[in-house]
């Protein structure tokens, strides 16, 4: 991520280039009225993208690193929106979170640069903070049946796990097992540009 000259707003093109695809399926699965928890909220733009053209959702963005909360409320600032609340710190894996009660959860490009036990904490906080029928988003580059779906998608993994072996792609497979674990269900998979993923999931009618 590049910073503003001018300011702490950060930029990633990555962002920029995923954020409507990401958008046209939150208009489908996210609900029509309600608050959002985003973990791991990085430079904030997603954040103000679609809290700009979701305005009947309350948009909550996250994030444990001061840089990024930084960003996050300077591109707040930048725009005046109701609906985009002020940066929260939150690392998945300290309990309890700050945000105890939300609608929806979204954690775009988190799990695979990050330990499994940041995923295990977000699931465990997905299950606690979700109503049944609540929604949580993932998006993101995964194995499936134990296999990259595409070459460029090994060569990543390999450069994650170089940097530090507790990261890595994860395979939807485990992934599923332990939404299950915490009372959701993958809903809908979606290919996305450039080898991604969107993984909705919902905290099933059933769950305690």
């Amino acid at each position: 991520m590049m910073e503003n000259s001018s300011d702490h707003r950060l930029s990633s093109p990555a962002a920029a280039r995923n954020r409507d695809p990401i958008l046209a399926v939150l208009r489908e699965v996210l609900p029509s009225r309600g608050k959002v928890l985003e973990i791991a909220s990085g430079s904030g733009e997603h954040a103000l993208h679609f809290a700009r053209h979701l305005p009947d959702l309350l948009w909550q963005p996250s994030d444990p690193d001061p840089a990024a909360l930084a960003s996050i409320a300077a591109w707040r600032d930048s725009e005046s929106l109701d609906n985009l609340l002020e940066p929260v710190r939150l690392n998945v894996v300290e309990t309890p979170w700050p945000e105890q009660e939300c609608d929806a959860l979204i954690c775009i490009n988190m799990i695979h640069i990050a330990p499994w036990e940041a995923t295990e904490a977000l699931f465990a906080g997905a299950g606690d903070m979700l109503d049944r029928g609540g929604v949580l988003y993932l998006y993101g580059p995964f194995k499936r049946a134990g296999r990259h779906t595409a070459a460029s998608n090994a060569a990543f993994d390999d450069t994650l796990r170089r940097r530090d072996p507790r990261w890595g792609i994860r395979d939807l497979n485990d992934v599923e097992a332990l939404a299950h674990e915490h009372g959701l269900g993958i809903e809908r998979i979606v290919e996305m540009p450039a080898n991604n993923l969107s993984v909705v999931l919902r905290r099933r009618e059933g769950a305690a």
